[in-house]
């Protein structure tokens, strides 16, 4: 069943469009994805799991089911000693297979993702990155999805050679920087990066994981404003983070000490979540989702803030009150009297740690494409490279 309508023709006529959230850390919790390489091999391994995922999201509001791709490029999936049984063409039609499947059951679209590879980390040539794009694309196409996304590029050279190489297909593109204000890793501004985006073919730009909410806000008015001052026309998109970030720099969250395993203290409520929505919405963004910590309640609290704009409210919806209603009908008084929308619009959640502190030390390496740290192999990290850099990050 194809959707009623596209992608553009939805942003066009100035529809929200709700994206869904962030399946390797959600399926890594679940035990479906190892921390480490992050490739979704699951869509071919354990198929039920990506498809329930996929549903979740569908019934707390999205409208796009992206497919499971992410870190599905073959140098990605052999990298760094990683063996798998499936091969990246079969682990991105099964992915494909599976959010259409799911997209079937509502009106949603699908969208074929690519991100950033080890290959332009390790200063491989265009030729050869835009190679691995297509190799991806070439199933993309195969399986008429209905619109790409080129996501998680911390560079913005690489994400124009990935819009050059998605905007053959005559699909509308979309293209988002895992960047905040500061710009990508080689300080180009986000004005600037969204300028070469919008030339280089996509049609929507934006912002995805590696910052919170609001800082992805912000990161995305920035190029909302560089593209209007160079007179270009784009739609606007933001999948940030579920998780507070104030204390990161230029690389996001992956240089806080807690990356991966210890980031639940920092996860948005669903409260947040109304706050993060509004404030998209009204920047002029209407393609809202999440990236990684992003779970179908938070979602689901995206499309319930924009429920009165969208016209309708999720079917997940039918179980959870507005603001807290449903507390009227708990047995105790005192969680009846938080049935109120001041009381959670107001509340400052408490960590129950009284001996961590709110804010971290990033641990920032400086590094980036280009630095011999960054090369990558197909061989397992060694024990020795392993040392080096225990003895580094004492040092650092």
């Amino acid at each position: 069943m194809a959707p009623t309508k596209g992608i553009l023709e939805r942003l066009d006529a100035g529809e929200v469009v709700i994206g869904d959230g962030g399946f390797v850390f959600a399926l890594e919790k679940r035990g479906y994805v190892k921390a480490g390489p992050w490739t979704p091999e699951a869509a071919a391994e354990h198929p039920e799991a990506v498809r329930q995922l996929h549903r979740e999201f569908l019934r707390a509001g999205s409208n796009v089911m992206q497919t499971f791709t992410f870190y599905a490029s073959d140098d990605k999936l052999e990298n760094r000693g990683n063996k798998l049984t499936f091969t990246g063409a079969q682990i991105n039609e099964a992915a494909c297979d599976l959010a259409r499947e799911v997209a079937n059951e509502g009106d949603a679209l699908v969208a074929g993702g690519v991100c950033q590879t080890p290959s332009y980390l390790s200063c491989k040539s265009e030729s050869d990155v835009k190679a691995i794009f297509k190799k991806q694309l070439d199933v993309f196409i195969k399986k008429n999805v209905d619109f790409l996304i080129a996501e998680y590029f911390e560079h913005v050279e690489e994400a124009v050679w990935a819009v050059e190489v998605l905007k053959q297909t005559g699909k509308p593109v979309a293209a988002c920087l895992c960047i905040g204000p500061e710009g990508d890793m080689h300080g180009v501004s986000p004005g600037e990066c969204a300028v070469r985006l919008v030339k280089a073919g996509a049609q929507i730009v934006g912002v995805n994981c590696h910052f919170d909410p609001m800082t992805c806000v912000k990161a995305v008015k920035m190029m909302k404003e560089g593209v209007e001052k160079a007179g270009l026309k784009a739609h606007y998109m933001v999948q940030p983070l579920a998780y507070h970030t104030p204390d990161c720099n230029c690389q996001g969250f992956i240089d806080l000490p807690e990356f991966p395993f210890g980031l639940e203290p920092r996860i948005l409520t669903r409260w947040d979540m109304h706050q993060y929505a509004r404030e998209a919405y009204n920047a002029g963004i209407y393609f809202i989702g999440g990236c990684c910590g992003f779970e179908p309640y938070h979602i689901r609290a995206v499309a319930e803030e924009l429920a009165v704009e969208r016209g309708v409210l999720p079917a997940a919806s039918e179980k959870h009150g507005n603001w807290g209603a449903g507390l009227e009908m708990h047995t105790k008084p005192w969680v009846r009297a938080r049935a109120r929308r001041d009381y959670w619009e107001n509340l400052k959640p408490a960590s129950g740690r009284p001996q961590c502190a709110s804010l971290s030390t990033p641990d920032g390496w400086g590094v980036t494409k280009g630095h011999a740290d960054l090369m990558q192999q197909k061989e397992a990290t060694t024990q020795n490279q392993l040392k080096e850099l225990f003895t580094r990050t004492k040092t650092n």
